[in-house]
């Protein structure tokens, strides 16, 4: 009996919308960064993109346990001399919400072309309102 390959081609994809208010973000990240590489179908493949699309609403309603607002620390370089730039997570959840969320999640992610073409599947907005009712989300609860 052979095992089954999923194929590039015949990934069928589907569209989650996760509602991030008071969701604790490690938590969070771990399973979107699941669905985005397909880990919750039953034909997943390590190397093939099979992973869905994910949507993530009220980023800036995200939570840290413990004291990791004053303490967790986000580093920026812009490649020149004395360009480290250094953020606690309270300025990066009141200023940089999103980009907070997308870092956790692409963290979580394979650091390959892999990875870089599942985070292009991940979609984060501030506030409670998105771009994708088109696609007819369906809403992931997080455990």
């Amino acid at each position: 009996m052979k095992s089954f390959m999923q194929k590039k081609e015949t990934v069928n994809r589907s569209w989650y919308v996760v509602d991030a208010s008071n969701q604790i973000l490690g938590r969070l990240a771990t399973n979107v960064a699941s669905v985005l590489r397909g880990k919750n179908k039953p034909t997943y493949t390590p190397y093939v993109d099979c992973g869905d699309y994910v949507i993530i609403v009220n980023a800036s309603k995200v939570n840290l346990t413990g004291d990791k607002l004053n303490q967790k620390k986000y580093y920026n370089h812009s490649g020149y001399p004395g360009g480290l730039r250094e953020r606690t997570a309270k300025e990066m959840k009141e200023k940089y919400s999103v980009e907070m969320v997308e870092r956790a999640v692409k963290g979580m992610l394979p650091h390959n072309s892999l990875g870089r073409q599942m985070a292009k599947k991940l979609f984060v907005y501030a506030n409670d309102e998105h771009k994708h009712e088109a696609q007819k989300p369906i809403e992931m609860k997080i455990k």
